[in-house]
């Protein structure tokens, strides 16, 4: 009898304490939760500072997230979107439905970034990676791929940010003649996926000579593999930046602590996660600087950024010439 009163009591204890602990649920894309990837260290991390419980909820690829918080609107139950890029910001923050972060913390990205909306937590510059064993020599242009008979994975640039990243990447590289472009590359395209980790995983199956990705994505091959069979070519026209942002919304009901997880990205704690377990550049370089394997990737020879105002008038008429390229 007095153990069942024991057992009941300790419950509710456990149930009041666990009622007490403010929650703070963080919307990122599917790939950034995974075993392998940074948010259960993140999570970690975080909660052992907080006295919080941190959760991740998902919605596909980053170009997705945007459509969930505009789907959900202010009544969303999120309090911060993590994985929106340079690419996206304009159209998020024409929703109304982000607040100002107010932080001035330094960055180390390789070109000029503030936005009083959102905070970079990483970055890379896009890529098409191939297998060196497979593929002797790589094109090192948009031209000379056209020109090829390699075929190339891609993502969809309505649901995944390395997709609309392809697609600023060939408005900022040629502009007018863009159209043109997405036409001689048609043929050499064989599938086009929702997300990232569809489309690399198809490549490392050998359904293709190349995928869209990043400079960074053979430094997990060499670094968690050992292996350095995969590379990234390097394309004369320069290579599409992509800086990867972090947002509160303004409807959140843990204000405080969604400002606080803001700052907690720009510490050495998140940062140091970000080069072996996102693959990407960090938005801040640790203090221990990037891991061995780093200095092995290609420095492209120009970067290449649209401005989000930019990129956001471009996307429609862009979205319109690959749709058109890909479904003749």
């Amino acid at each position: 009898m007095r153990s069942s009163i024991f057992a009941a009591g300790f419950c509710a204890v456990a149930t009041m304490a666990a009622a007490d602990t403010p929650v703070l649920t963080v919307l990122t894309y599917d790939s950034f939760v995974t075993e392998w990837g940074p948010g259960p260290a993140v999570e970690k991390a975080f909660e052992a500072d907080c006295a919080c419980d941190l959760r991740f909820t998902t919605a596909g690829d980053g170009a997705a997230l945007l459509a969930r918080v505009q789907l959900e609107g202010a009544g969303s139950d999120t309090d911060v979107v993590l994985g929106l890029d340079t690419n996206l910001t304009a159209a998020a923050a024409a929703t109304g439905l982000f607040a100002p972060h107010g932080m001035t913390g330094a960055n180390t990205l390789p070109v000029p970034f503030a936005d009083p909306l959102f905070l970079p937590f990483d970055w890379g510059w896009f890529a098409f990676v191939y297998d060196r064993t497979r593929l002797a020599t790589p094109p090192t242009s948009f031209g000379a791929l056209a020109a090829s008979d390699l075929t190339v994975i891609i993502q969809d640039p309505r649901s995944s940010t390395p997709g609309l990243g392809l697609l600023m990447w060939v408005e900022a590289a040629y502009g007018a003649r863009a159209p043109d472009i997405w036409a001689a590359l048609a043929d050499n395209i064989v599938t086009v996926t929702p997300g990232w980790s569809e489309a690399y995983g198809l490549f490392l199956e050998g359904e293709a000579d190349m995928v869209l990705s990043y400079t960074t994505s053979p430094a997990y091959h060499l670094i968690a593999e050992g292996d350095d069979t995969k590379a990234a070519a390097p394309f004369a026209e320069g290579h599409y930046l992509q800086v990867e942002v972090a947002g509160k919304l303004a409807a959140t009901d843990q204000p405080a602590l969604a400002d606080r997880f803001l700052a907690f990205i720009g510490t050495d704690a998140f940062q140091s996660l970000i080069p072996t377990t996102n693959w990407m550049y960090p938005a801040v370089t640790p203090a221990a600087g990037l891991p061995g394997g780093f200095d092995t990737l290609i420095i492209p020879a120009a970067s290449l950024l649209l401005s989000a105002d930019d990129a956001a008038k471009l996307r429609p008429g862009a979205l319109d010439a690959w749709r058109a390229a890909l479904a003749r």
